[in-house]
């Protein structure tokens, strides 16, 4: 299959864009070839897609269930009770739904942790998307738990197999809080001797680290280091309360970093340490996290808190400005994951956006970046491409209407007859 893109603004130039099968073949001023998809982007900017790099999928059923609560009273009253009652068709059609939200806002790879591993690993193969998927592992240090869990996952490896190569199974072990040291070690070796990915929550609140420190005698990042679990196919999401001898040890072991700053401002978990991060030279990426807590996955609006954020906690108009932004949401991810994308290049893999620059947000096109990250959202993007596949164009994406359907009916059914 071949994609012809002709006259797309890139770079402030206007280009064509070939791709052939799923790699950019060739950027030049005109390019004459037949291609199977022709687009005409006359009016659209060219842009890499973005990566999402912490998510729960299909807790999209769950958004506006339970917002302005606190962070127990949200888990434990209405979170948990109704995540106790999923099947694994339930997370499907959450999981096609939040893929449907993220092809139509710019996102084409998901780094997602969440119960059902073949219902979410099943819609993001059959929408397209790439993904690095893992199921939560919980143990609550009960042998008879861990050795389940383990179990569990090493057939889910297994059965991961049948999916396409844009689907990538990792190990999820959900924190230090809720996985014993002997699960984190295993989990550690299974994915080392298997080459995947772990994704793990890390120093998200003040009582991780607090209970961290009266059960170990040390910090979270710092019992991590001594039980030999960190590395370079680390995924650490939050680390908020990382502190400078922590941060540096991130940087040690090459862990990546996902700062998730709506997630985290709507439950109060406290401001990521961005400036220290960056002056360690960790690779920090963004995320979004699960919808019931945020309420979106959209990834330009995830720009805009981030820098805002850092701007006004610093007391700095100039922390975090909008082109590094961008970079946490497309090049730094491409980084983590060895993934040849982030990036509009001859050689690279074919996954891009079109966004509409007659959208009333991007205009006066002074500098387009900043508009993006500050000013515009989701909607403005207009084409997704993924793996050289067209998932949406003209903001259409095949079978959107069933997908809707569907997920609603799963999420008032889950949460019917339940205080709201």
């Amino acid at each position: 299959m071949s994609i012809l893109i002709k006259n797309a603004l890139l770079s402030n130039e206007i280009k064509d864009i070939y791709i052939k099968g799923n790699i950019i073949n060739k950027i030049d001023s005109k390019i004459n070839a037949k291609a199977d998809n022709i687009i005409d982007a006359m009016s659209k900017a060219v842009l890499p897609s973005f990566l999402n790099l912490h998510t729960h999928a299909a807790m999209n059923l769950f958004r506006s269930y339970a917002d302005d609560m606190k962070l127990e009273d949200w888990l434990k009253k209405k979170i948990w009770p109704v995540e106790a009652r999923l099947t694994e068709d339930d997370v499907y059609w959450g999981a096609k739904f939040a893929c449907l939200e993220m092809i139509k806002s710019g996102t084409a790879f998901f780094n997602d942790m969440y119960w059902h591993y073949g219902a979410t690993a099943r819609a993001a193969d059959e929408m397209g998307l790439r993904a690095n998927i893992s199921a939560v592992f919980i143990d609550m240090f009960d042998n008879q738990k861990a050795k389940e869990q383990i179990e569990r996952n090493e057939k889910l490896f297994i059965q991961s197999q049948q999916y396409s190569n844009r689907i990538n199974f990792a190990l999820g072990p959900h924190s230090i809080y809720t996985v014993s040291e002997k699960s984190l070690l295993w989990a550690k070796k299974f994915a080392d001797k298997h080459n995947l990915m772990i994704h793990i929550h890390l120093s998200e609140t003040e009582k991780e680290a607090d209970d961290c420190i009266k059960k170990r005698k040390k910090r979270p990042v710092e019992y991590l280091e001594d039980i030999g679990f960190l590395g370079d196919n680390v995924i650490a999401a939050h680390c908020i309360h990382a502190n400078d001898k922590e941060i540096k040890i991130l940087k040690k072991y090459n862990v990546c970093v996902v700062y998730n700053p709506v997630s985290n401002m709507k439950l109060c978990s406290g401001v990521f340490p961005y400036e220290k991060m960056k002056n360690a030279g960790v690779n920090i990426c963004l995320g979004t996290d699960g919808c019931a807590s945020n309420n979106n996955l959209d990834m330009l609006e995830e720009m805009k808190f981030a820098s805002l954020l850092q701007k006004s906690y610093s007391r700095n108009p100039v922390a975090l400005p909008a082109k590094d932004c961008f970079k946490m949401a497309a090049i730094n991810p491409a980084k983590a994951f060895g993934l040849n994308c982030g990036r509009i290049e001859e050689g690279a893999l074919a996954d891009l956006i079109l966004v509409d620059l007659k959208d009333l947000n991007l205009n006066p096109n002074h500098n387009l970046v900043s508009n993006l990250v500050y000013s515009a959202n989701g909607t403005c993007v207009d084409t997704t491409i993924c793996n050289g596949k067209i998932l949406m164009h003209n903001r259409k994406v095949e079978g959107e209407e069933e997908i809707l359907r569907k997920a609603n009916e799963v999420a008032f059914r889950l949460t019917a007859n339940k205080s709201a």
